[in-house]
């Protein structure tokens, strides 16, 4: 029996799930990290979908970035800390502060040349955060 997508995200690729109190010390990692909020599955089936597509977008970038899976238990608060509206939604963040953002389920090439954009971004404060680095 196979194991759900956003499961085997984190069991077989070894992406963490972080809530409220592990997202700082998750970013505190420094380097480009990238925080996916999946919403609920059974309502965003999508949100599967980049579960299946995420271990190969890290693999293309030759792991350049760091993802961690957001606990739904604390997904409402962290939505607003950093500036999620829909779901799915990967934010990428680099030594703390914000580089941005891919809301949605895209095509393969739309990722590609997002996530090489965003790699190449300076960072940023985080969306409704008026300084660089994480909010507190």
């Amino acid at each position: 029996m196979s194991m759900p997508p956003i499961t085997r995200l984190t069991a077989k690729h070894g992406c963490p799930v972080v809530g409220e109190a592990g997202v700082g010390p998750f970013l505190a990692g420094g380097g480009d990290r990238v925080l996916f909020f999946t919403g609920d599955p059974g309502r965003r089936p999508e949100s599967a979908d980049l579960a299946v597509i995420l271990p190969y977008l890290m693999e293309a970038f030759g792991g350049r970035f760091t993802t961690a899976v957001i606990d739904r238990k604390d997904e409402t608060v962290l939505k607003a800390r950093f500036g999620v509206v829909v779901v799915p939604t990967l934010v990428f963040l680099r030594d703390g502060g914000f580089v941005g953002v891919i809301p949605r389920l895209r095509d393969w090439g739309d990722y590609l040349g997002r996530i090489a954009d965003i790699l190449k971004t300076p960072p940023g404060p985080l969306p409704g955060n008026d300084s660089t680095g994480i909010p507190q």
